[in-house]
C-alpha cells in the first residue's frame, strides 16, 4: 500500500455537511460526484496531501443509509492507494482477508476500488484504490 488515499465519512446530507466541512477544513469542496452503482453522492475536500470524502446515500436501501441507521454519521472507511489493485487484492486474499467484491469496481474520483470485510481488520472498513487509466 502506498499511502492513505482518503477517509470516507458517512453523512445524512451533503447540503448540510459540505458547508460544515468547508468551515472546518478552511477549504472549498473541490468535487462532487454521484456513484450510481454504490447509491451514493460524494463530496471531496483536500487539505495538504490529505483528502476527505463525504458520502450521502441516494437510496433508503443503500449501504451508507444502512450504516447511518446502525451507527450514525461518522467515519465509514479508510482508503489506501495501491499501485496494482489486482495484485494487492490477491496478496490480501492469500493472507486471509475477505474481499467484499471479487473484482474491482468503478468508484468515485476516477478510481478502481475494492473493499475488505471489516471483521478482518478490527472493525474498520478498508478500501483499496487505484487510479483508473481509461
Amino acid at each position: 500500500m502506498l499511502h492513505i488515499e482518503h477517509i470516507g465519512i458517512a453523512v445524512k446530507s451533503l447540503e448540510t455537511s459540505v458547508p460544515l466541512f468547508e468551515k472546518l477544513l478552511n477549504t472549498a469542496c473541490y468535487k462532487t460526484e454521484t456513484v450510481t452503482g454504490e447509491q451514493v453522492n460524494t463530496a471531496f475536500f483536500k487539505t495538504g496531501i490529505n483528502k476527505i470524502e463525504l458520502l450521502e446515500s441516494t437510496s433508503e436501501e443503500g449501504v451508507i443509509q444502512k450504516f447511518i441507521e446502525k451507527k450514525g454519521e461518522g467515519i465509514h472507511h479508510i482508503a489506501f492507494a495501491v499501485e496494482n489493485i489486482y495484485d494487492e487484492m490477491k496478496r490480501l486474499q492469500d493472507a486471509g482477508f475477505r474481499l467484499l467484491n471479487e473484482t474491482p469496481k468503478h468508484g468515485a474520483d476516477n478510481k478502481l476500488v475494492c473493499f475488505l470485510h471489516p471483521k478482518d481488520s478490527n472493525g474498520v472498513l478498508i478500501e483499496l484504490c487505484q487510479d483508473r487509466n481509461d
